[in-house]
């Protein structure tokens, strides 16, 4: 899990599974894979909330600078790691606070009990018990994907690439192993993410694809849009 409180530069790029073969050919050379990667990648969900507002949807589309959503994530669908994290967005700058939750809290947040997170000593976790009770914060969309992660410690730099990312609303349940899922992008695209705190070095600026791939979308708005697209036609 990354570093949390500390604000970090992010880019994300559209690519190709030829250019991220390319990236992945080059970083290997002097970058280290993640040593939580079991055979150098890993399946993540995330289970995405928004207010009675949409609050975390319309901010991102209207480009407000100062965001922020939340989400519980696992990795693996293993239950004995389980987060619940707020990312914030700062202008260019993005960092995240995040809680550890056992599976009985995760349950009991998933049957509209959240009270119990006010007498927790994370802010994460306050702070999304108050957005519940006062502005009907709630379970929106589940996200899935497959990643390949990647660290390089100068400028602790982490670079990821994001595949096979899905959407999922039938059943908004982090756990659960046989529910619907979309395709949010095409067959052959996927999303490379770059973070670095202090500085990107050189070697990392070479790797990086044209600055035509850059995009400013988030794979929570793709997924909510697919949920939205389904919704419209039933």
């Amino acid at each position: 899990m990354e570093n949390d409180n500390v604000f970090r530069h992010e880019l994300k790029y559209l690519i190709n599974r030829r250019e991220m073969d390319c990236c992945l050919s080059r970083l290997s050379e002097f970058a280290e894979a993640d040593i939580h990667a079991k055979n150098g990648t890993y399946a993540v969900r995330s289970l995405y909330f928004d207010d009675q507002y949409r609050s975390a949807y319309n901010d991102k589309e209207s480009g407000v600078r100062s965001r922020a959503k939340y989400r519980i994530r696992v990795y693996d669908l293993d239950q004995g790691y389980i987060t619940l994290e707020k990312k914030i967005k700062e202008g260019m700058y993005v960092r995240k606070e995040s809680a550890y939750l056992s599976k009985s809290e995760y349950d009991m947040i998933m049957s509209d009990n959240t009270d119990f997170l006010l007498a927790r000593s994370e802010r994460v976790a306050n702070d999304f018990a108050i957005e519940c009770r006062v502005n009907g914060l709630h379970p929106e969309v589940i996200v899935d994907y497959d990643r390949i992660p990647f660290v390089y410690a100068y400028g602790n730099v982490r670079i990821t690439f994001d595949m096979n990312i899905r959407s999922s609303f039938d059943k908004l349940d982090v756990f659960a192993v046989s529910t619907p899922a979309y395709n949010v992008l095409g067959e052959d695209e996927l999303v490379m993410e770059v973070k670095y705190t202090e500085y990107l070095p050189d070697i990392i600026r070479v790797v990086l694809p044209d600055s035509g791939c850059r995009m400013a979308v988030s794979k929570y708005v793709l997924c909510d849009d697919v949920k939205l697209l389904f919704r419209e036609d039933m």
